[in-house]
């Protein structure tokens, strides 16, 4: 059994610009097949717009404001939604509150910066 608690996790920085904090996946607890992790997106910033080769991803908003562009969809979202992102859809997230938004983001496989594609220029 691998247990690690927030307060114990560095956090380090996606290729997308987001800060985060992984409870498990590659660089967590050794999960072979998913990751789960907290990204944190500054009041005014946003993650450089990217796709994911192969991982499906959901992102469950825990604290904040944020928009979803998916494929060039858009949609508010705000604490208790969820967004599924199917592989390969391209997505960029804007933290359009008046506080940090905090994301808890699940991916299967699990992340990797070899399964994520930058389609903007930072």
């Amino acid at each position: 059994m691998h247990v690690r608690s927030h307060s114990q996790i560095e956090p380090f920085t996606t290729l997308d610009g987001s800060e985060i904090r992984e409870w498990a996946g590659k660089l967590g607890a050794p999960a072979r097949n998913q990751s789960l992790a907290e990204a944190t997106v500054p009041v005014g910033g946003a993650t450089t717009e990217h796709y994911h080769r192969e991982s499906e991803e959901l992102y469950l908003i825990s604290a904040g404001e944020g928009r979803l562009v998916v494929d060039g969809e858009e949609r508010l979202l705000g604490e208790g939604d969820c967004a599924l992102i199917p592989p390969g859809t391209r997505h960029k997230l804007f933290n359009v509150g008046a506080a940090p938004l905090r994301v808890i983001c699940a991916c299967a496989p699990a992340y990797s910066d070899e399964d994520t594609c930058l389609t903007e220029m930072e």
